[in-house]
């Protein structure tokens, strides 16, 4: 099982320099607002994929009067081989720089570093996957698709694909407001035109395989007649030929727009309940449970293609959850095999079933967090 067996932080936040031994299953971070639950789940997110989910800033997470953030993690992975003994990651953080080191050594990327150790996340800000605009469930897409190109060897290649589009595009902006000649433009077009429909392509993968899982999950977890219908909405083709056509096509109202009308940066996640744009018609309730439900898919399609159950995040997941979603919520998450951190101003709101409990005592850890320190419970 992918699991974190230890963790050392020092400099995060308000969280004091400590090391922590975490369960292979459910650990609980409980303790009131304020107190560094959310900084101890940012330090394991950090650890594991060498970035914050809360700051695209590092040097945000060095705490006040620090010169210097580190979190190291000991990581059990089953791929390693049987008696392998744990992958050391680490990650320190001064001024604007970030040092990765895999036991020891510099590896090859930060996106091979980050594909090492699959996470999922669900935090409050998630929620916006399903009530807010396009960008978050494009990035969504874009974790899946690595991962799933990973199965084959190309999820580095994606990335790459990805900052090349980037750079590309904006290139290609810019030569727009220069007034460039035809070649010049062409030329930019064609790269966008080649590393866009790779991500359009890898896109429409993820959503094949995600949508299908993430239906079945909010049908469990909601507990509600209205159907969730979920498709991928690209705004380019796969074509490169094609997609390069409709760029030269469009030259004149991207300059005046000042941005390409086509292209994957445009692609949306398109989310239905009950025929309607989810995010016109869903309660509160129902937007929390399509995004647990969308996350639940998003474990489910990297494990499949990772052949690890990556280790899920939860950040204050029981809010806003009536006690019938909640308990729906927590016999998905016991029916898994992988490890879970989790933080809750309530850890009576944790319902893990007793069966399980009682077969193994060591299912469930509870941690309190006062004031940037841990303590078992």
């Amino acid at each position: 099982m992918l699991a974190i067996r230890a963790l050392e932080v020092r400099g995060v936040r308000n969280l004091q320099t400590q090391r922590l031994e975490l369960g292979a299953r459910f650990n609980v971070f409980f303790g009131e607002n304020g107190q560094g639950k959310t900084n101890l789940l940012e330090a394991i997110y950090l650890v594991a994929t060498s970035r914050s989910f809360r700051t695209n800033l590092l040097g945000e997470v060095v705490a006040h009067g620090a010169e210097a953030a580190r979190v190291r993690a000991s990581i059990a992975d089953p791929r390693l081989g049987e008696g392998a003994p744990p992958r050391e990651q680490s990650v320190s953080i001064l001024g604007k720089r970030r040092a990765v080191t895999v036991d020891g050594k510099r590896p090859r990327t930060l996106a091979s570093y980050a594909l090492a150790t699959p996470v999922v996340l669900f935090e409050p800000a998630s929620l916006v996957l399903s009530q807010g605009p396009a960008g978050e469930r494009r990035r969504l897409l874009d974790r899946v698709a690595v991962h799933v190109a990973a199965r084959h060897g190309g999820g580095e290649a994606l990335v790459h694909d990805a900052e090349r589009y980037r750079r590309a595009h904006l290139q290609r902006r810019r030569a727009l407001d220069a007034g460039a000649d035809a070649r010049t433009l062409a030329s930019f077009e064609r790269v966008m035109a080649e590393h866009g429909a790779r991500i359009v392509r890898a896109r429409r993968e993820a959503s094949e395989a995600l949508a299908p899982l993430a239906v079945g999950a909010f049908q469990r977890i909601a507990r509600t007649p209205l159907a969730l219908d979920i498709a991928y909405a690209p705004r380019a083709p796969e074509d490169v030929d094609e997609f390069a056509a409709r760029l030269h096509a469009s030259r004149g109202e991207d300059q005046r727009r000042g941005t390409a009308r086509v292209g994957p940066h445009l692609d949306d996640l398109a989310l239905l309940l009950g025929g309607h744009p989810a995010r016109q018609v869903a309660s509160q309730g129902q937007h929390r449970a399509i995004v647990l439900a969308l996350k639940s898919a998003e474990l489910d399609t990297i494990r499949a293609a990772r052949e690890v159950e990556p280790i899920l995040l939860l950040d204050d997941v029981s809010s806003e959850l009536d006690p019938t979603r909640n308990a729906a919520l927590f016999e998905l998450l016991d029916a898994r095999v992988g490890q879970v951190v989790l933080t809750t101003t309530r850890p009576e709101l944790i319902e893990l079933s007793r069966s399980s409990e009682s077969a193994d005592r060591s299912v469930r850890r509870d941690f309190r967090v006062r004031a940037g320190v841990v303590e078992p419970t």
